[in-house]
């Protein structure tokens, strides 16, 4: 099944925290927050301006973002779990060279 969200919505998968601390202690899962970073699916075409003229997201497929902790709505595609949300929900999108170096250290 194809999803094509409408105006300013997003289509985002959480991205699953690491399972275990810097310093080796495995987290398990009833202790685990709900992950505040994902993957955007797909995004709508935008919202029109007061004039009429469509105004493009910010966010395009493929970005790793940052959102709220209570953010979108949970939604059940394809027998996976995402979200839908509205691009003022995200708070930011994660540069890969960041989150590389992160991994790195």
């Amino acid at each position: 099944m194809n999803f094509r969200p409408l105006h300013d919505r997003v289509l985002v998968r959480r991205i699953e925290a690491e399972e275990k601390t810097a310093g080796g202690i495995i987290i398990p899962d009833t202790a685990k927050e709900k992950p505040q970073e994902g993957e955007v699916l797909a995004v709508g075409a935008g919202t029109r301006d007061e004039t009429g003229k469509l105004q493009a997201l910010d966010v395009k497929e493929g970005d790793r973002i940052l959102f709220g902790k209570w953010s979108g709505t949970e939604v059940r595609l394809n027998g996976e779990d995402l979200l839908i949300m509205k691009e003022s929900d995200i708070l930011g999108i994660v540069d890969g060279s960041a989150s590389e170096s992160r991994k790195a250290a």
